[in-house]
């Protein structure tokens, strides 16, 4: 299975954001910070970069502030070590999926239980 340019890029992108982020990016706004994803364009023009921070949605709004406001550093940065004719626009983006997981399995949990104390109800008149 081959890779096509955009993801190799895309890879290639989301390692070398989260290594910047880690060795170079001293913000405490950014704090614990987990590179998540890298969407790219076809043309390699714009990069939507996801990334999830341990802790609480203020926390996030940090993280999101402080990357924002690095991000001419980092574009910076990355220019000198991937060599692309074009250098993409960033865009930083909240990755949600763990949050959204959490949601879904409580979901399911408070299924599971509701069908679990129904059958014990039923198992009760049987007798």
């Amino acid at each position: 299975m081959s890779n096509t340019r955009p993801q190799r890029v895309q890879e290639a992108l989301r390692q070398e954001i989260s290594k910047i982020l880690h060795e170079n990016i001293k913000d405490p706004r950014i704090g614990f910070l987990t590179v998540t994803k890298v969407e790219l364009t076809r043309d390699l023009r714009f990069a939507r970069v996801y990334f999830s921070v341990l802790g609480s949605t203020k926390e996030n709004k940090n993280a999101l502030y402080g990357l924002n406001s690095a991000k001419g550093y980092i574009k910076n940065i990355i220019s000198d070590r991937i060599k692309l004719k074009f250098m993409p626009e960033i865009e930083f983006k909240i990755d949600q999926t763990a949050e959204r997981a959490k949601v879904v399995l409580d979901i399911l949990d408070k299924i599971k239980k509701e069908r679990k104390d129904e059958e014990g109800r039923r198992g009760d008149k049987k007798i």
